[in-house]
C-alpha cells in the first residue's frame, strides 16, 4: 500500500477554465518524468479517488497529495 503525504503545493495540470467543460469530472492528466531516483508521476484529476486508485495500481511507493477546496 502506498504511503500518502500531504503537501502544501503541487503543480496544476488541469486549469480552472477546464472544469466547466467536464461536468462529470472525468478528466485526468499525467506528467511522467524520469530522474536519477526513478520515475516521478504527477497526476491531476477533477476527482481524486480514481487518480489515487490508478497510482496504487501502478505500485507507487508514496503519494504526495494536496488538499483542495
Amino acid at each position: 500500500m502506498s504511503k500518502t503525504r500531504f503537501v502544501p503545493h503541487l503543480p496544476d495540470l488541469i486549469q480552472p477554465d477546464e472544469y466547466e467543460g467536464d461536468p462529470e469530472g472525468r478528466l485526468v492528466r499525467f506528467q511522467i518524468t524520469t530522474t536519477e531516483d526513478g520515475i516521478v508521476i504527477l497526476g491531476d484529476a477533477m476527482r481524486s479517488i480514481p487518480l489515487e486508485k490508478m497510482l496504487h495500481r501502478l505500485g507507487a511507493d508514496s503519494i504526495e497529495q494536496m488538499l483542495c477546496g
